[in-house]
């Protein structure tokens, strides 16, 4: 246990047409310092979560915070991109400045302004995310990756559309108490699970409501080290942490299997000495239904090809027995991508701090954060707990 989250601020996702990336940066960063009740020059470094890859004209964000907060001028600061990783290798490379004793104090803020990007050039950047080598003409931009992950996981275990359209409609349900949340309507799981005008099939087997939304928002957060969070109002301490990253081409992994996600899981439960058992809830990144429902899998909750039973009898539901995406996950809150990581921790910190409100899991003490790059590449894992 060597640092400790004592902040944060979380924008609404969405469609953002009055904010900027600046404008995002500096507001989450400037109340993130505020609740932490920290002063601006007494911040030893800064991490920047921000993909872009196009997004935004202004790809050179480090600074950007320090134009709305002069207390952060001189500050090193760093910019980290790892495709829809980002926001938690920010928050990683935080946590490892303070280990390292190189400083005390770290902001880190995530962000991303994807939504004045028009459609296919959206497409086109996230498929930068992939082996644009052998992936790069893809059907269906990056839902076409997960489209085909899907098709031949479909093959190997069966059907799986009453499993993804109930993961679907969790986290609609989820998200529509969440005031943070791109979409806040729960859409039920009769529309999730059938093709309709509203709900179309995007690529394979995975229609509209199996595919995270193209956002706006930022997250940011305060880090500093244990003995510090310990004479502050509220401290929520890394128990482990942990990164693996996999082969980048798809044609050198067995794609009906994460096993990434499964390595980054072991590695963290290692780390800490806990097991699955231990959590009482999981943010995990559900960029498109059927990655929620491996991740099951590589998780440790069932085992390979057994996912569905975890989503069809109600393991994953806000009160079962290990409730994952109560925010309503990237599916409906929304997946700004250099943000998505801060604010999975940023939530997860709220949970066990009993902060949460109508998104609340009752009794939360010990939550797990699981973010990947790519299609399971770059896999983040966190474990967190409230001590203050």
């Amino acid at each position: 246990m060597t640092a400790c989250i004592i902040g944060w601020h979380h924008s609404k996702f969405g469609k953002l047409e009055d904010d900027s990336v600046e404008s995002l940066i500096v507001d989450v960063a400037a109340k993130a310092l505020k609740d932490a009740e920290m002063d601006p020059r007494d911040i030893d470094a800064i991490y920047l979560g921000f993909y872009n890859g196009g997004f935004s004209a202004q790809d050179f964000g480090s600074s950007l915070v320090m134009n709305g907060i002069e207390g952060l001028r001189w500050k090193p600061s760093t910019r980290v991109e790892n495709a829809c990783a980002t926001g938690s290798a920010a928050v990683h490379q935080g946590v490892n400045f303070i280990e390292a004793k190189q400083g005390r104090n770290v902001l880190v803020v995530g962000v991303e302004k994807m939504t004045d990007t028009k459609g296919p050039r959206v497409g086109e950047i996230l498929l930068s995310a992939s082996y644009v080598k052998e992936e790069a003409e893809t059907e269906g931009g990056f839902a076409g990756v997960f489209g085909q992950i899907a098709s031949t996981y479909f093959q190997k275990y069966g059907d799986q559309s009453d499993a993804l359209a109930t993961i679907a409609a969790k986290n609609h349900k989820n998200g529509a108490v969440n005031p943070m949340a791109q979409m806040q309507k729960d859409l039920g799981y009769d529309f999730c699970r059938n093709v309709s005008e509203k709900n179309p099939v995007v690529a394979g087997p995975l229609k509209r409501t199996d595919c995270s939304l193209v956002s706006d928002g930022a997250a940011a957060l305060v880090l500093t080290d244990v003995e510090t969070a310990m004479s502050k109002k509220k401290a929520v301490v890394f128990r482990a942490r942990n990164q693996v990253n996999d082969y980048l081409p798809m044609s050198k992994r067995d794609m009906t299997y994460l096993t990434g996600c499964q390595k980054a899981w072991e590695g963290a439960f290692e780390k800490a000495g806990m097991t699955l058992d231990d959590l009482d809830l999981v943010e995990t990144h559900d960029c498109f239904t059927i990655a929620e429902l491996m991740q099951y899998e590589a998780m440790g909750l069932t085992a390979p090809g057994e996912g569905s039973k975890a989503a069809l009898e109600g393991w994953t539901q806000k009160d079962g027995k290990l409730p994952v995406n109560a925010s309503g996950g990237l599916k409906a809150k929304g997946h700004p991508i250099g943000a998505t990581g801060v604010s999975m921790h940023v939530l997860t910190a709220m949970q066990v701090r009993g902060e949460a409100g109508g998104i609340q899991v009752d009794g939360a003490k010990v939550g797990g954060v699981f973010n990947m790059g790519g299609a399971a590449v770059a896999n983040y894992c966190s474990i967190l707990e409230a001590i203050r």
